[in-house]
């Protein structure tokens, strides 16, 4: 049985997920108004609409059988 990113045991709590999307909004917010550093504001944004839809929007629990 393979498990996809978001059905992993260690999302469930809501406080995690959103504390992992919390720390790519802060990273993102970080390059994009004090490094300017143009590769990593991609990649940082790029990380954060990523979490932001896995663990946020697109996230349904695992049904235990």
């Amino acid at each position: 049985m393979s498990l996809s990113t978001n059905e992993h045991p260690f999302y469930r709590p809501l406080w995690r997920r959103i504390l992992i999307v919390l720390t790519t909004v802060i990273w993102a917010g970080f390059e994009v108004m004090v490094t300017q550093s143009g590769l990593f504001m991609v990649l940082a944004v790029a990380i954060m609409v990523y979490a932001i839809w896995t663990f946020l929007l697109n996230y349904k629990p695992v049904e235990k059988s």
